[in-house]
């Protein structure tokens, strides 16, 4: 059975990412799923209007299931720092104003606890994993579309599959979704290292260090940032890993019913 999942990025390396974890706990399963990226499919981004990290999950999960007629996967996540009232949270990827710099997020980061002693620079990185999964059967909803073309059109667009990145007119109803949520605790360092990862990983020392082997120098002892860790160290830990490993059950439940 082949099955084709969108991921709700356009972020290539957060596809790699997701695809890695899910293929070492999806085993043989994996094989039949094919993942690809809503920016591969030219998906605009939904405005993540959540206030939580399960509400915007299911928001971006959402917006790429109704719209493209496939399941999808998407997450949310962002780093909480406790001296600084759990921000950024929600706002971790701009942070900074412009999303996804990640250079300036740390750097902003870092200077907003410059003055923090080592045991109070204590933080964790939370992820909410979502899967949505559209209501073929049901058709598309050209409820409110006027002209009979325009909804023929709409129709016809999602019937594919495929968005094209257009505004589709009519939207698949949502038939189930389920989100999970994981959490990686660590404590922040004053300076980045490492060239692995994205985002903060390269200020994240994590608490739980799964090995020493890393490509990159030991600093005389130091625990590794997330961003020194090998990709199936950080995994085995992260925040990402512990939500999309939570959410393996109901894609393989997914799997059996297509059959």
């Amino acid at each position: 059975m082949h099955m084709k999942i969108v991921v709700a990025t356009h972020n290539e390396g957060k596809l790699v990412e997701i695809r890695r974890i899910l293929e070492e706990d999806l085993g043989e399963d994996a094989s039949g799923i094919e993942l690809v990226s809503a920016g591969s499919l030219h998906l605009p981004d939904p405005v993540e209007t959540g206030v939580t990290f399960q509400e915007n999950a299911l928001l971006k999960a959402r917006d790429v299931a109704s719209r493209t007629g496939l399941p999808a996967v998407a997450d949310d996540s962002g780093i909480i720092v406790d001296v600084m009232g759990n921000a950024p949270g929600i706002l971790s990827a701009r942070w900074a104003g412009a999303h996804g710099h990640d250079k300036a997020n740390n750097a902003l980061l870092l200077a907003q606890i410059e003055d923090i002693p080592d045991a109070k620079r204590t933080a964790r990185f939370r992820c909410a994993a979502a899967l949505v999964v559209p209501d073929v059967e049901a058709g598309v909803d050209v409820t409110g579309v006027d002209n009979p073309r325009e909804a023929a059109d709409a129709s016809a667009v999602a019937a594919t599959g495929v968005s094209a990145g257009a505004a589709v007119i009519g939207r698949y109803a949502i038939k189930s979704e389920t989100v999970e949520v994981g959490e990686m605790p660590g404590r922040i360092i004053h300076k980045p290292r490492g060239e692995h990862g994205f985002g903060y990983d390269p200020l994240f020392v994590p608490d739980d260090q799964p090995g020493r082997t890393s490509t990159e120098p030991d600093y005389e002892g130091e625990p590794l940032t997330s961003a020194e860790m090998t990709p199936a160290e950080k995994n085995a830990i992260s925040h990402r890993g512990k939500a999309l490993k939570a959410l393996v059950p109901a894609i393989e439940a997914l799997l059996k019913s297509a059959d």
